[in-house]
């Protein structure tokens, strides 16, 4: 892919105040990286158990709205910390990182991670009310699961791979 077009922005995060202490600090990358990947397990842990709830196979005697209002503040706050976290690392190496094709795919996984949320709640959920409380959901709700669980691991696999293969 040719980056000529945005190779002045990419730059231009090279140099903000997130991407030189990433990149040029004695302690910025090491807290960064370890908040990210804390924030990750968090989030995506939390995640994870909506998901196994949406799929019938775990916590099937909650009904899917109650693991929904326990687990999503959190999520939510892991998530938030990753996506920042995420985006200063990126600043550190944007110029890499946009030419990488574990990041590229990233990208795109956290695309349809997020796609799939918004289809879950403005399609899915909307008669939640008929199987909030089955221990099985409906294929639709299991298949939003499905896809969540697999989108999530893809992102985490491409992020450790970035690691692997961008220097």
């Amino acid at each position: 892919m040719n980056l000529t077009a945005i190779e002045p922005t990419l730059l231009r995060l090279e140099q903000s105040w997130a991407g030189v202490l990433v990149r040029e600090s004695l302690w910025g990358f090491p807290i960064v990286v370890g908040l990210h990947i804390l924030s990750l397990a968090f989030s995506v842990g939390m995640f994870w158990w909506f998901d196994l709830r949406l799929l019938g196979v775990a916590l099937t005697r909650s009904r899917v709205s109650a693991v929904y209002r326990k687990l999503m503040p959190w999520a939510t706050l892991g998530f938030l910390s990753a996506f920042t976290t995420g985006g200063m690392l990126f600043a550190g190496f944007a110029t890499n990182a946009a030419g990488n094709g574990w990041f590229r795919v990233k990208v795109l996984m956290l695309a349809v991670a997020g796609l799939n949320a918004l289809v879950y709640h403005l399609l899915t959920e909307r008669d939640r009310v008929d199987w909030d409380d089955r221990p099985t959901p409906p294929a639709a709700a299991r298949f939003a699961g499905l896809v969540s669980l697999l989108a999530w691991a893809v992102v985490i696999l491409c992020g450790r791979m970035m690691s692997y293969t961008m220097f």
